[in-house]
């Protein structure tokens, strides 16, 4: 009978011992269903930290994420989860179920590719558990592919309903400014009505739009006087007017899915007339009237400041004098563009008065000296290039130390309208025209 073959103890220290599966518990609830899903994500924390401790599982971090899972590489905690149990920091995964680590190939994928090269030893759930087995990585696919089936056939069930809804009368998103959702005890769904308070005032928007030649700017003020304000109490900008004048909805006819060119007749009382607004679309496709001479890139100062009374922006206006010598004279002029008062009263400035108030305040405007000094630099450097190559000059020669502060001055007298513009992109202080002055806003002695 063969003796059996004994272990001396040395032998035994040199068997491994198993190393117990740190695991990582990752929470994920999707971020468009945030209403639905409030208390989802600390819901799964604590049925899985209660398996765990059930378990006795070895819990390393916990990680939660709000991000959808239909597309892959779009969630950085999950991305994140993946780079650190590459590293060896986590060997387990305890989520709820399959789907909260993803809903889409990419994210499975990367799941499964830590399986088969030994990063990842073990995925728990609160009813299975996935090893590195090929039925259970096969199990682990077909549910992540289920749920993705399940994703993509609510998004078309949802398209659907939309369509069908559309087709009956009423647009699946809300109404503009102007109408409101009611919903009548008894029925089923909401209805569209007039807004009592505000659709009398769209309706006469579009009449001042049409036969006023109203423009959008004449319309806000209009608006403020009337005490107009918007469902949440806000006052209407500009771009908001020009949308509701070129939305469609308010003849009682809209177009969805937007851009398809199908277009349905609401279940709704229209609040102006087809004619009324194809006049009023009219009149936007000619487009706002030329105010100035020039285009802003002609401008140096624009920018750079806003108006000491309204706090609108400055804009700038160039006019021509014909002398008696027949020259003509350039004359620029800046001042408030009114798009918060209409009726601003701030003068304007001359071009010239303005270059020599910035120069009286060049030693006390906040200059980007770093971002300065880097554009003498290469202006430097340039000039050495053209000295070498063109003019024959050997000899290359360290930039000289060089004041700012006369640098920029000398830009603003002599410099070209995109050598000031760059300059005052570096300028840091805050400046308004107020008075005809230039006032630096950023200073306390202002």
């Amino acid at each position: 009978m063969p003796s059996a073959t004994l272990t001396s103890p040395a032998e035994t220290k040199k068997i491994p011992k198993p190393t117990a599966t740190k695991y990582c518990l990752y929470a994920r609830k999707s971020s468009e269903e945030d209403s639905r899903q409030a208390l989802s994500i600390d819901s799964q924390v604590k049925e899985m930290l209660a398996l765990a401790k059930r378990d006795g599982l070895d819990i390393v971090e916990i990680r939660r994420e709000s991000h959808s899972a239909k597309e892959s590489g779009q969630r950085p905690v999950f991305e994140q989860l993946i780079a650190d149990i590459r590293l060896g920091k986590f060997t387990g995964i305890l989520t709820w179920s399959p789907d909260r680590l993803g809903r889409n190939a990419g994210d499975l994928g990367s799941i499964v590719d830590l399986m088969d090269q030994g990063f990842l030893h073990v995925i728990r759930t609160h009813g299975q558990s996935f090893t590195n087995n090929p039925n259970e990585k096969f199990l682990l696919m077909i549910l992540g592919s289920q749920a993705k089936l399940e994703n993509d056939n609510r998004g078309l069930n949802v398209k659907r309903g939309q369509k069908t809804r559309a087709e009956m009368g009423y647009r699946p998103c809300m109404a503009p400014l102007g109408y409101l959702h009611e919903r009548p005890a008894g029925e089923s769904r909401s209805r569209v009505v007039v807004d009592p308070v505000r659709g009398h005032v769209i309706a006469r928007m579009f009449e001042h739009a049409a036969y006023n030649g109203a423009s959008g700017r004449t319309i806000a003020e209009w608006l403020r006087n009337e005490k107009f304000r918007t469902r949440t109490g806000k006052m209407v900008s500009i771009s908001m007017i020009y949308r509701m004048l070129r939305n469609s909805y308010y003849t009682g006819r809209y177009e969805f899915p937007r851009g398809n060119g199908v277009w349905h007749k609401g279940d709704y009382e229209p609040l102006v007339t087809q004619e009324l607004f194809n006049e009023v679309q009219k009149l936007l496709a000619l487009g706002p009237k030329p105010v100035w001479g020039s285009k802003s890139d002609n401008f140096a100062f624009t920018k750079m400041m806003t108006c000491g009374a309204c706090r609108s922006g400055i804009t700038a206006e160039e006019k021509h004098k014909k002398l008696a010598d027949g020259a003509i004279r350039r004359y620029v002029y800046y001042r408030c563009t009114h798009s918060k008062d209409l009726h601003c009263k701030e003068p304007s400035i001359r071009e010239e008065q303005l270059i020599e108030q910035l120069a009286e305040m060049i030693d006390k405007i906040d200059l980007d000296i770093s971002a300065t000094k880097k554009r003498i630099q290469a202006q430097y450097e340039y000039l050495q290039k053209f000295s070498t190559g063109v003019l024959g000059i050997t000899g290359k020669q360290e930039l000289p130390k060089v004041d700012m502060k006369k640098y920029a001055l000398f830009v603003l007298k002599n410099g070209s309208n995109e050598e000031k513009r760059e300059l005052i992109n570096h300028i840091n202080s805050r400046l308004t025209l107020a008075g005809g002055r230039i006032i630096d806003c950023s200073s306390s002695k202002s």
